[in-house]
């Protein structure tokens, strides 16, 4: 038999006891971690996911999973930029680090390439829309562009 970490008796060979979940697993689920003394972190793959996904919460945002899900909760579940898509990435502003809304991955990788410009957006939009938005040549190497 194994070691005897479990409160409950015998962990057989191979497996171990997750704090997290309180189940015994088998060692590929979990993660190396060469300082403890069974070369194991203490959590298993699963529960590791869960507790890294608050903290990320917690330290990115400053909030909890409730407080997440309510916020997708008031936008129905979905993305409120293209309204097809679950609403899961938490977006917020660079600058300013204020959390604006969940959007779907999308949404969120689109605002983030468009750097978080409301007049890259708006010049995207009309650009969508059909309208031109082509800066004019005033001088040498100096454009203008619409108003």
């Amino acid at each position: 038999m194994g070691r005897s970490n479990f409160p409950h008796g015998e962990v057989p060979e191979g497996f171990k006891y997750c704090l997290g979940c309180g189940q015994i697993k088998p060692h590929g689920e979990w993660h190396q971690y060469s300082s403890s003394s069974d070369g194991l972190a203490s959590r298993c793959k699963a529960c590791k996911a869960i507790q890294d996904r608050v903290s990320h919460l917690k330290t990115q945002y400053g909030m909890t999973e409730a407080e997440r899900d309510e916020m997708i909760a008031s936008q129905m579940g979905i993305c409120v930029i293209c309204l097809k898509h679950p609403a899961v990435h938490v977006d917020h502003c660079h600058e300013t680090g204020r959390v604006r809304g969940v959007l779907c991955f999308n949404c969120n990788s689109a605002i983030g390439k468009l750097g978080d410009d409301p007049g890259a957006t708006r010049r995207a939009t009309a650009y969508l829309e059909g309208i031109a938005w082509k800066p004019t040549l005033v001088a040498p190497g100096v454009y203008q562009l619409p108003s």
